[in-house]
């Protein structure tokens, strides 16, 4: 039997996805307790391929509350854009990239 990837987690697999601008803000939900680590790394895909990031703040809540106390971080997806970075939608609001620097997360005011 065969899984399909389809949010380009752990194995590299096609999507067939063709890079889009993002909006100008997304949202990731993660937990407290990594927030050290997010501050010196940026938002990396450990074992994915790709951080994911949601449209809106109740979405990433959902995924926050899954690891602990969650926290929302806004991304600031459009500056990144800009800068060259490639984001990629799956056509279920949910949106790809490769990393997130810390330098386009903001924190303020999205504690849980």
């Amino acid at each position: 039997k065969m899984i399909r990837a389809s949010y380009g987690h752990s194995i590299p697999v096609d999507l067939d996805l063709n890079p889009q601008q993002p909006p100008e803000l997304l949202y990731h939900g993660t937990a407290k307790r990594f927030l050290d680590s997010i501050k010196d790394k940026g938002l990396i895909g450990k074992g994915r391929n790709f951080v994911h990031l949601s449209i809106d703040k109740k979405s990433a809540f959902t995924v926050g509350n899954r690891h602990g106390k969650p926290v929302i971080l806004t991304i600031y997806a459009g500056k990144m854009y800009n800068d060259g970075f490639r984001f990629y939608c799956t056509g279920k609001n949910i949106w790809l990239v490769e990393k997130v620097p810390w330098k386009y997360i903001d924190l303020n005011n999205n504690l849980a």
